[in-house]
């Protein structure tokens, strides 16, 4: 009982710093932008234009599910909290925080803000956006995001109402919050994009307001969409309604969606691009050594994980032992050694060593033949075969990229070599892509993920119902999913920790995808770039940007 009131104060202190902060909000803001301040004696223009390698999934924070999405996102939305460019939240459309004494209740005062169209920013506008996410009608991907709040998985999964779901504003400027269990990241989580607010008004009289740049595409964040030409280019533009818009120094962002990281890095070299490669776009892997050699190549190791998802439901992935095989079959040391040669770190486990620092060696020897021929061996045995040419050709998806290319050819020799397994590769544009794994028309799909918040429940959650948002697995089991459930409301730190280490042998055991490198950010950037902040989850921010001279 002593560590659990321990644990409990604990995180009120870690709360009221937050509020300490809160209270000056404006002030501070202010004071870490003055690297930005001397731009206003500038006369170099405040423009940049960046590669995001394709269309985006969907600009509608509800809907959006993807690094592609999320990029666009974060520079023309905001939510209750912002990520500071020191990694913690800090106040944003709310300009105070309120929990409650046990942590489950929190009470959000909205700043005066306005959408890009005039009309003011309101509590109800967060109770629609998140309603809407829930709403199984929707189909959001990331609804489950919203599980923290007490009644949203009920009225998710339609075994509730959206009525009970309990978000309310309580008056226009006022947003009343009421949790599952005390959840001590709740304001990281806030700040990520399936928490950001949609115009009621606008999205109501027009359903499909997010499909177009136009006089429906309203949103609240540093900068406003001015242009849309789908598979061409986005261009943001400074939003002049926005709250903090003194901060914001750049005027003009171009979003280019060339699908060629060599095309890519030539636009760079000619002046045409302000960055190139990750988190917006991506470099050719073949030229990072000679990067890295002259000194222009940034590498920051990420909170995310490359792997391979198995569709648990298609023969023969339905066999864990397969499953284990194929998994235990791959050369990670040689992937990210000759292809990515990013600094990557092979991964022999789901969640990255940044949020779990064990990871680093995992769970299984790479590329360990002699035990993935005793898997692939009891697997055929249990499928009542003889031999690995008595398997059907394997299809093995990925979206349209030099590196997935390049990685999938290589993962296809080594399962032909090691195993004797016939593997087809197949390839598709990222919209086409996404929409066949989430739709379970795939046997083994490329994807990765990157950190939205720093837990590792974040990684694992992805898995717990079989149909939940992100799981195109469609793997489902009992005893992992009651850990998850029961360390929501573990408070005891190690006793949750321990619980969700327990979660995670029992997935890499089960294997329902196979991990195969942990992520780093490698890009070139303009030098007279500044304050471009690249978070330690890997995502951009654009707000604090400028153009020195």
């Amino acid at each position: 009982m002593k560590k659990r009131l321990s644990i409990f104060f604990s995180m009120l202190l870690v709360l009221s710093m937050f509020l300490a902060a809160c209270s000056g909000g404006d002030n501070n803001a202010k004071e870490g932008d003055k690297g930005g301040d001397d731009t206003e004696k500038s006369s170099v223009p405040q423009e940049i234009a960046v590669n995001i390698n394709t269309e985006p999934f969907s600009l509608n924070p509800g809907l959006a599910n993807d690094a592609t999405s999320g990029g666009v996102l974060l520079q023309t939305f905001e939510g209750l909290t912002r990520i500071d460019k020191d990694g913690k939240p800090q106040p944003a459309m709310a300009e105070e925080i309120t929990p409650s004494e046990d942590l489950k209740t929190y009470t959000f005062k909205l700043r005066d803000a306005k959408w890009t169209n005039g009309d003011a920013v309101t509590a109800e506008d967060f109770v629609y956006a998140w309603k809407w996410a829930l709403d199984p009608a929707n189909e959001s991907q990331y609804a489950y995001q919203l599980y923290y709040i007490k009644g949203a998985q009920a009225a998710n999964t339609g075994e509730g109402s959206l009525d009970d779901v309990a978000v309310k504003a309580v008056d226009e400027k006022t947003l009343e919050v009421t949790l599952e269990n005390p959840t001590p990241y709740f304001l990281e989580l806030t700040a990520f994009y399936t928490y950001f607010p949609v115009n009621s008004k606008v999205a109501q009289e027009n359903p499909d307001w997010a499909a177009d740049a136009g006089e429906s595409y309203v949103s609240n964040g540093p900068f406003k969409m001015s242009e849309w030409s789908h598979s061409d280019k986005i261009v943001l533009e400074k939003n002049e309604n926005y709250w903090d818009a003194e901060a914001v120094k750049l005027e003009r962002i171009e979003m280019f969606m060339i699908n060629d990281p060599n095309t890519e890095l030539s636009m760079f070299d000619n002046g045409e691009l302000s960055w190139a490669g990750s988190p917006f776009g991506t470099l050719p892997t073949d030229v990072l050594p000679q990067l890295k050699d002259e000194g222009k190549l940034n590498v920051q190791p990420i909170a995310g994980t490359y792997w391979y998802k198995f569709n648990t439901e298609q023969k023969p992935l339905d066999n864990k032992n397969i499953r284990k095989a194929l998994a235990y079959a791959i050369d990670r040391k040689a992937i990210v050694e000759n292809i990515t040669q990013g600094g990557q770190i092979p991964a022999m486990a789901a969640v990255p060593p940044s949020m779990m620092a064990e990871n680093e060696k995992g769970y299984f020897a790479d590329h360990d033949v002699e035990k993935a021929k005793e898997f692939l061996e009891a697997g055929l045995k249990e499928m009542g075969l003889s031999s690995a040419s008595e398997l059907p050709a394997i299809n093995l998806s990925y979206n349209t990229s030099e590196a997935h290319q390049k990685i999938a050819q290589a993962i296809q020799d080594m399962w032909a070599k090691d195993l004797g397994v016939e593997v087809t590769l197949d390839n598709a544009e990222w919209k086409v892509y996404i929409d066949k794994l989430h739709s379970g028309d795939y046997q083994i799909g490329r994807m990765g993920w990157l950190g939205d918040y720093n837990d590792p429940i974040n990684f694992l959650e992805l898995f717990r119902d079989k149909k939940g948002g992100n799981n195109d697995t469609n793997w489902e089991h009992p005893e992992f999913k009651q850990l998850l459930i029961d360390s929501a409301s573990e408070a005891d730190p190690e006793k949750r920790k321990q619980m969700l280490k327990d979660a995670e042998e029992i997935f890499i055991d089960e294997m329902p995808v196979a991990p195969i490198y942990f992520y780093t950010n490698t890009w070139v950037q303009n030098e007279k770039l500044t304050d471009a902040v690249v978070s330690g989850l890997g995502d951009i921010q654009l707000k604090w940007a400028y153009i020195a001279e």
